[in-house]
């Protein structure tokens, strides 16, 4: 069945009320689903599709009804499913929403927190069916105020609901029968959830970007106390005694089990899929077996249930793992069936009529039954299959003489590196139109006419057909760019700011965004290296302005004051102007820094606004600025001994017919292989560890640590040939003029 056409279909089924859904037995797992960022997928179980990004998921007090929160890019909903039928019976639609579900406690009535219009809304529920009642405002809606409410929790009674918020560090007490704000208190941070403790009256708050939870009187929430545990920790669960908090630190690969008779961490369970393994799993839920020996954590970036082995007092045991979905984002448990929500469903879709990837994500849910010990064997045997980071790799063509050093006793040729990121563009956009590569020239929107440079460095140097970004648009693509990670908070608010439904773009910035060990440049900068920023993560209106100010510690004294960062009205050649007087200097000197990053995002273009730049145009002075920096790279007395490494961010702009996170990626230096197609299959993560390579930093995360190097694209012979830079055919200037009507 062709791709799109199924997932106009999974897109029907979450959009209508039915008692049937198409599901996916996987329970053979007899097939595997590549994945464009190096994963495979083989969901055991069976899975029914919902609705967009599933965030979060809420059991009925008996066991028969889940309420789904779909938080998406696209339209955001509520599905209803019965456990038992396996299929989503209502699909109601909500204005906005953000993962927060609780039930009351006879059933008959739910309620869902409404994201960045700062409300929690009531539903009745009967017999399979949910209505709207009413909304408990607790802020004037975004813009007016941020706060975008998460987490929620309800007493017995059904009349204290407790809140917490992600953009207002605030809990909430709230009166479910009064429908108004009893009370609040301001935490710090980003918050994700709170689960009520009835029996000591006490409220517990993840606190999403401090590293603690905090413990609050329930009736006057007054701060008890305060636990750190490790860097983001979001889900949380109790056992059913109330002995045991169990914590996801999501950018930690752990666990933190807190003892809630003496509010001290009692254990932390490494629940990666390599043990003492870098970050990058990300555990974001939680569910026990009823008899509370069996603790089961939601790894989102393994796709894998990890099932560990509780005790009392011994150590807990991670005994395996499970296959799931791409991205499990919540989890729970029903007798013995485990129900896992799927943020990003279960394949990876082309986009060739422009679709942006956020909306190529039809959620899922799957259902699986706890394995037995066979079971289990085969499925953890399939998940480190599935996982670049614990596959298995041969690598026999990778020379000794291969300027990528393929171990820590080999030294590189190249001694300067030039990393550019640019935005937006795929592949098939760009590149479609070049005959030996795996290309579709009638998605060549960006061919030759108008990116010569592109065309010409690809063609004299590698063309890489086969190159995938990690992220899905901007905001997580710089992250994966700069760190081989997107965290989790990333990860689950990008589709909402982008969804236009409220938010703020605070991605760019040291706090709950940064990876647990930081981006490139902190890696460069821990290894004694020297560096310079050139445009990447610097404040937007001061850029505007001309005010170069980094909004990341690690680029505070490593930065150009004269080269102008985002801002769509200043010209790529104009930037790359400032950065040739730099360089120019750094040549007299001889004094160049072993790494450069350098930021040229005008293929991101402003659109069709009438009596601005043309896309074209915004194209053809990016590739005028990349064809002038290689050129001037090439002529100078470093060309010998550097690399330049060229990627797209994302490719959320672009069309592809094999993948809409297929990119272009640029690899050029004298030890490149000329007019050579490498068809490996390479992502971002693969780009940062090549450069990791060379400049002998170990990776950052996982994702690089198990990405494949782009060594088959060097040769150990050196061309040194100077590129010369194509000039532009279309006018940088080329404005869009307003459509005339004839009379």
């Amino acid at each position: 069945m062709n791709k799109i056409l199924l997932f106009l279909i999974l897109l029907f089924f979450c959009g209508c009320s039915s008692v049937s859904n198409e599901k996916y037995d996987r329970t053979q797992l007899n097939t595997n689903t590549w994945l464009p960022n190096g994963h495979f997928l083989t969901p055991a179980g069976i899975s029914i599709a919902v609705g967009d990004l599933p965030l979060g998921m809420a059991f009925s007090p008996d066991k028969k009804n889940i309420v789904v929160v779909n938080s998406g890019h696209n339209e955001q909903t509520l599905s209803l499913v019965n456990v038992e039928r396996k299929s989503v019976v209502q699909t109601l639609p909500i204005r906005k929403s953000w993962m927060g579900a609780v039930w009351g406690p006879y059933g008959d009535y739910f309620f869902v927190t409404a994201g960045n219009d700062n409300k929690v809304y009531r539903y009745g529920f009967t017999k399979d069916s949910a209505w709207f009642i009413a909304s408990l405002p607790i802020g004037k809606p975004f813009p007016e105020e941020l706060v975008s409410p998460t987490g929620i929790a309800i007493d017995n009674q059904g009349k204290f609901m407790y809140a917490v918020a992600r953009m207002k560090p605030v809990l909430y007490k709230l009166n479910a029968y009064e429908n108004s704000v009893e009370k609040k208190i301001e935490l710090e941070g980003s918050l994700y959830t709170c689960l009520l403790d009835e029996r000591r009256q006490r409220i517990y708050v993840s606190l999403w970007g401090s590293s603690a939870v905090a413990i609050v009187d329930a009736k006057n929430l007054d701060v008890i106390q305060k636990i750190g545990v490790g860097a983001h920790p979001s889900a949380m669960l109790m056992d059913s005694s109330n002995e045991r908090l169990f914590v996801t630190n999501s950018s930690e690969n752990t666990v933190s089990v807190i003892d809630l008779s003496v509010l001290k961490i009692s254990e932390v369970i490494d629940v990666g899929v390599v043990q003492h393994s870098l970050p990058g799993s990300t555990p974001n839920a939680l569910a026990l077996s009823n008899d509370n020996k069996t603790l089961f954590v939601a790894n989102a970036d393994n796709n894998a249930i990890v099932v560990v082995t509780l005790s009392q007092d011994k150590p807990s045991i991670v005994k395996g793992f499970i296959p799931t979905g791409w991205y499990p984002t919540a989890l729970e448990c029903s007798d013995s069936v485990l129900i896992v929500a799927n943020g990003k469903g279960n394949s990876s879709f082309p986009n060739p009529n422009r679709e942006n990837p956020a909306d190529l994500f039809p959620g899922m849910i799957s259902f699986i039954p706890f394995p037995t010990d066979s079971v289990l064997k085969k499925y953890t045997q399939q998940v480190i299959d599935n996982n670049p980071i614990s596959r298995k790799k041969i690598y026999s063509e990778w020379a000794n003489e291969n300027p990528i050093p393929n171990s820590s006793e080999k030294k590189s040729p190249i001694k300067h590196i030039f990393y550019i990121v640019k935005d937006m563009r795929s592949y098939d956009e760009l590149f479609g139109d070049i005959q030996y590569g795996n290309g579709d020239a009638s998605l060549a929107k960006y061919g030759r006419s108008i990116t010569p440079n592109h065309h010409a460095l690809a063609e004299e140097f590698t063309l890489f057909d086969n190159f995938y970004v990690d992220g899905e648009v901007g905001a997580d693509g710089l992250q994966w760019s700069t760190g081989a990670y997107a965290t989790d908070y990333v990860e689950k608010t990008w589709p909402t700011l982008y969804g236009r439904k409220g938010g703020v773009f605070d991605y760019e910035e040291d706090g709950i965004a940064t990876p647990k060990n930081g981006f490139i440049w902190d890696a460069i900068q821990k290894k004694h290296l020297t560096m310079r920023n050139y445009g990447m993560f610097l404040n937007e209106e001061a850029s505007e302005r001309g005010e170069i100010i980094p909004i990341a510690k690690g680029l505070m004294n490593v930065t150009s004051p004269i080269y102008r960062g985002w801002d769509l009205n200043f010209y790529d050649t104009a930037r790359v102007a400032s950065w040739s007087k730099e360089f120019d200097l750094y040549e007299k000197g001889d004094s160049l820094p072993q790494f450069s990053i350098i930021r040229l995002p005008g293929d991101y273009t402003s659109g069709k606004k009438v009596n601005e730049r043309t896309q074209k145009a915004y194209l053809a002075d990016n590739d005028l600025a990349l064809g002038r920096i290689v050129e001037r790279i090439s002529k100078s007395t470093y060309w010998n001994s550097s690399a330049i490494f060229v990627l797209e961010s994302s490719a959320h702009g672009g069309a592809d017919h094999v993948d809409a996170h297929r990119s272009v990626a640029l690899v050029i230096s004298p030890f490149t292989k000329r007019k050579f197609n490498d068809k490996t299959h390479y992502t971002t993560s693969s780009m940062l560890r090549t450069m990791e390579l060379i400049l002998e930093i170990p990776p950052m995360t996982q994702h690089d640590a198990g990405a494949i190097p782009m060594y088959r694209a060097f040769s150990s012979t050196p061309d040194t040939t100077v590129f010369i830079s194509r000039p532009n055919n279309i006018p940088l200037n080329e404005t869009t003029q307003p459509v005339t009507q004839s009379k």
